[in-house]
């Protein structure tokens, strides 16, 4: 069995009235057990909870050793880039309507919770992308995707791709995805991008609506440094990452995008397994229960 948890963070994204209720929840379920929970200010807009007290990420970053995530895939996302990034654990709930990062359910969130503080779960690692653009003095962190688009509806952008700095093509496309295993399953998916196992070592690059009719999805090892030099001076582009941050492109920037040294640790019950989700979350075998499913 590994080791459990002792003082463990709540956050959310959502200002819905379910997550209090559920931060409730867990925090009774804790406190029972005998662990420290730790609000993050992030509940602080909550009315009703003013009775507990809330934390800064600072302190969160130095007092939890685990940070439950209440939320859909966004929620993690959020949470993975301020706290995953720093190497706190992250476990999901799942609020959302896909939630293929998120795992326990509220309804059986008791049970799942209690076996996973006291050690039985399964740790899963995925690493960060990061860019960096010529000319700015801003670093971009991503855990799904990072996306070249043009501002502007239904316009072409124009780029060049490099790979460790060998020229591959020029392209003029809507944009580009280049995105983590992770985030095959998220936009890359929706723009008919392969899904990527998680221990799969690869970045995907998609481009979007190309101008051309033998463009395929390209994928490679994620070691490689990835750089986009924007070439049409007319047509403005944006970079933004995890469909959050963006940064406005001109001619002649370039956008360099590499792996990080930060590495994600997602948190599951165990029985945990990537072929399940995509089963359940993606439509995959419709109709097919599970006494039909044999067992090699």
């Amino acid at each position: 069995m590994k080791k459990g948890f002792k003082s463990v963070a709540i956050y959310s994204s959502l200002k819905d009235k379910r997550v209090l209720k559920i931060a409730l929840q867990i925090s009774e379920i804790l406190e029972n057990i005998g662990v420290r929970v730790i609000f993050s200010d992030s509940f602080s807009s909550f009315k009703s909870s003013a009775s507990q007290k809330q934390y800064s990420d600072k302190y969160i970053f130095n007092n939890a050793d685990l940070l439950i995530a209440i939320g859909g895939d966004g929620t993690l996302l959020s949470s993975s880039r301020s706290y995953g990034y720093k190497g706190i654990p992250i476990l999901g709930v799942n609020l959302g309507n896909l939630g293929f990062l998120t795992d326990l359910a509220p309804e059986d969130l008791t049970s799942n919770l209690v076996k996973v503080i006291q050690g039985e779960y399964v740790k899963d690692e995925r690493f960060f992308l990061e860019s960096n653009v010529s000319k700015k003095q801003t670093t971009l962190i991503a855990l799904n995707e990072f996306v070249i688009h043009s501002d502007l509806v239904a316009q072409l952008i124009e780029y060049e791709l490099y790979i460790d700095n060998t020229f591959v093509f020029r392209q003029k496309a809507d944009g580009i995805i280049v995105s983590t295993p992770t985030g095959s399953t998220g936009y890359s998916l929706s723009g008919k991008g392969p899904i990527v196992h998680p221990d799969v070592k690869a970045i995907t690059i998609l481009p979007m609506f190309p101008h051309s009719l033998n463009t395929s999805p390209l994928v490679i090892h994620e070691e490689k440094e990835i750089s986009i030099r924007m070439v049409s001076k007319k047509n403005k582009a944006k970079l933004s990452a995890d469909s959050h941050n963006s940064i406005s492109l001109s001619k002649g920037d370039v956008v360099r995008i590499k792996k990080t040294k930060n590495k994600l640790i997602l948190i599951h019950p165990l029985g945990h397994d990537f072929f399940s989700s995509c089963r359940n979350k993606l439509g995959w075998s419709l109709g097919l229960n599970k006494s039909n499913i044999d067992i090699l």
